[in-house]
């Protein structure tokens, strides 16, 4: 899967990914995105789609439950075996993109 979707920000900044990969877990969606280009030093993101009423937009939002994120980390490691390997890093940075819309 190689798609790119625009994202736009809760505060209307309108932000670019790559998506790598979609996976689901317990019934629920997840997707694992990139902002660059694909290298040895990319950094990606983990998304969980968040259930809306309004069919025309998706939303995500990024997974930061520590269990959580072990969990989807660990299938999507299994699912893309040998292609990439997904390392959590800790970031006490506040990303602007944590909460975001994409147009489907």
């Amino acid at each position: 899967m190689d798609n790119v979707i625009l994202f736009t920000t809760d505060n209307g900044e309108q932000v670019e990914f790559t998506v790598i990969e979609e996976a689901r877990l317990s019934g629920e969606t997840y997707l694992l995105v990139s902002a660059g280009e694909k290298n040895e030093e990319d950094v990606a993101y983990i998304f969980k789609e968040i259930k809306t009423e309004d069919k025309t937009e998706a939303s995500y939002q990024m997974v930061v439950d520590e269990e959580e994120l072990a969990a989807v980390t660990e299938l999507f490691n299994e699912v893309l075996e040998g292609e990439m390997d997904i390392v959590v890093e800790e970031n006490d940075d506040t990303d602007p993109a944590q909460n975001l819309a994409s147009e489907t």
